[in-house]
């Protein structure tokens, strides 16, 4: 398994223990390996390529510099499947089967949310510049909400940095009543930077783990948008121990598996706490 994951991301360690208790199921020998550096990432397919493993599963957070090495699997007859980022190229790319969410649907569905809510003027902050996955959410959110939506890009891997940006901007535009983030972490730093800022600022994300469900059960974070991160890692893998052992292929090869969007809120936190709690949401 081969992610464009940060070090030590919550969301990524979700994946990794998904796919962990698919391969213990199957009996599979797991590597889980991760670089943001679209060309770093692909080094890392071609290193399982030569390994000769009997399956791949990858992100296609940037597309681009991924085709190449799956093109170089395929040829090799090693199955390649995606997860998480790519949903627009997964199927171009030559890639088996897709399993995640659609993106793009997930941010018309806050938008309309946001609507819902009475908000006017949102901040999308998006902490990963070039990644496809975050731009598509951003552009849904603001393609259905009909306030207004400015983008913010932060450096994701430096949280200070990220909570300075986010305060320097709520001071510089009091008229902002909406932060979404598009991670759980920086859902709480948005908190926090809203504090330090002064404002009055409502803050929802994307993505959820163990540490947000008591911001959203407080009332803290007003929804989360559970992609269920756990769920991809472990149907990647269990889709390739199928195809390999049963000659399977879900959606066919021509449409995704679907794992979100769901909206998490605090009329329905209590659902999945104890799964949050436990690590698998």
């Amino acid at each position: 398994m081969i992610t464009h994951g940060a070090e030590d991301d919550a969301f990524w360690e979700l994946v990794r223990k998904g796919a962990e208790t698919a391969a213990a199921k199957d009996g599979v020998d797991l590597t889980y390996a991760s670089d943001s550096d679209g060309a770093r990432q692909a080094e890392l397919v071609r290193d399982a390529i030569r390994d000769k493993v009997d399956g791949i599963a990858v992100t296609l957070a940037k597309p681009q510099a991924m085709r190449a090495p799956v093109a170089a699997a395929t040829a090799a007859g090693i199955p390649v499947v995606g997860i998480n980022s790519g949903i627009d190229a997964w199927r171009s790319a030559g890639l088996l089967e897709y399993f995640g969410q659609d993106e793009s649907v997930a941010g018309r569905a806050v938008g309309t949310k946001l609507d819902g809510l009475d908000a006017k003027h949102a901040l999308c902050v998006i902490h990963e510049r070039g990644n496809v996955a975050l731009e598509a959410r951003c552009a849904g959110v603001k393609k259905t909400f009909t306030g207004e939506t400015d983008m913010l890009y932060v450096d994701g891997t430096d949280m200070d940095a990220m909570t300075a940006a986010v305060t320097t901007r709520l001071r510089q535009d009091p008229g902002i009543d909406e932060v979404i983030t598009n991670g759980a972490q920086f859902a709480l730093a948005a908190v926090k930077a809203a504090d330090e800022a002064g404002s009055k600022a409502e803050v929802a994300t994307f993505d959820l783990n163990k540490d947000l469900v008591a911001a959203v059960r407080d009332g803290r974070v007003q929804f989360a948008v559970d992609q269920q991160p756990y769920l991809q890692g472990y149907l990647a893998v269990d889709g390739l121990w199928l195809h390999r052992t049963n000659g399977n292929v879900s959606g066919g090869g021509v449409s995704p598996v679907l794992t979100g969007p769901a909206f998490v809120t605090r009329a329905n936190i209590a659902q999945v706490a104890r799964y949050a709690t436990a690590g698998t949401r």
